[in-house]
């Protein structure tokens, strides 16, 4: 079937215009922030656990700092639930927040995790909110954190 110039431009357009859309969706890195709940959980225990007692042991619990991560963790849960992670792992392992990367070993392997845990758990003790943590966390400062110091 031959279609006219004009039907011909309206599907030109209407290609155009979906494609810009979508690339427009990816192409601010500004609004790629990692996934993170905006407000605490409605019920804590109904989530699953973070890893504690006898489950911080074994090859992945090699180093003090991996162990104190997780003990923190457990401080801030609700605050952890409220913050994204920078390493991506929303991405690469469907976590909705960074206290995911504290419900598996995933937070000994990663030291974004860990500092971004340690971040939260001192700025949480600092009496920062949430929200200011976030922003903390988008500027990168918890970078500054030496988890060997931990």
């Amino acid at each position: 079937m031959k279609h006219s110039f004009p039907v011909r431009l309206a599907l030109s357009l209407a290609v155009f215009a979906v494609t810009v859309a979508s690339y427009a969706q990816w192409a601010n890195p500004a609004d790629d922030v990692p996934a993170y709940h905006p407000s605490a959980p409605l019920n804590i225990h109904a989530l699953p656990a973070i890893l504690h007692g006898a489950q911080l042991t074994g090859p992945n619990f090699r180093f003090p700092w991996q162990l104190h991560a997780y003990q923190k963790a457990i401080l801030v849960s609700g605050v952890l639930y409220q913050l994204p992670c920078n390493c991506r792992c929303d991405r690469a392992l469907g976590h909705t927040s960074l206290r995911s990367c504290y419900e598996t070993d995933h937070a000994t392997e990663c030291s974004t995790c860990a500092q971004e845990g340690f971040y939260a758990y001192v700025k949480t003790k600092a009496g920062w909110t949430p929200a200011q943590i976030r922003a903390g966390i988008a500027r990168h400062e918890y970078e500054s954190i030496d988890l060997e110091k931990q």
